[in-house]
């Protein structure tokens, strides 16, 4: 098995590579420095959002970004607030984006 990144680290790296993407984000909570969860919630600007967490593959091991909730904004931002209340180490990353870019499907950002 591959070591993981801290998810410290992988958030302030995410957040370099949409800086250099010219993509607003912001971190909306922070999460344990070490192994707290990521949530990435991509809001389109137009009263939706996208909100996306890893998933791992229990027969291959791969990880891959899955939508976890999608609608309304009010929705999503409800949905990650009882994530949070269930998970306190859960970092919430906030995309803005009209066209849904949010480069997790770039080659590294599963792990």
């Amino acid at each position: 098995m591959a070591a993981r990144l801290a998810s410290g680290f992988w958030v302030r790296a995410y957040l370099a590579r949409l800086e250099a993407a010219h993509i607003p984000a912001y971190v909306i909570a922070r999460g344990d420095e070490t192994a707290g969860a990521v949530a990435v919630k991509c809001a389109t600007l137009d009263g939706r959002a996208t909100a996306y967490e890893r998933s791992l593959d229990l027969m291959t091991g791969a990880r891959a970004w899955v939508v976890s909730v999608t609608g309304p904004e009010p929705e999503v931002d409800a949905a990650l607030a009882r994530a949070r209340s269930r998970d306190p180490d859960l970092w919430v990353i906030e995309v803005e984006s009209r066209d849904g870019r949010t480069l997790l499907d770039e080659p590294g950002l599963a792990d």
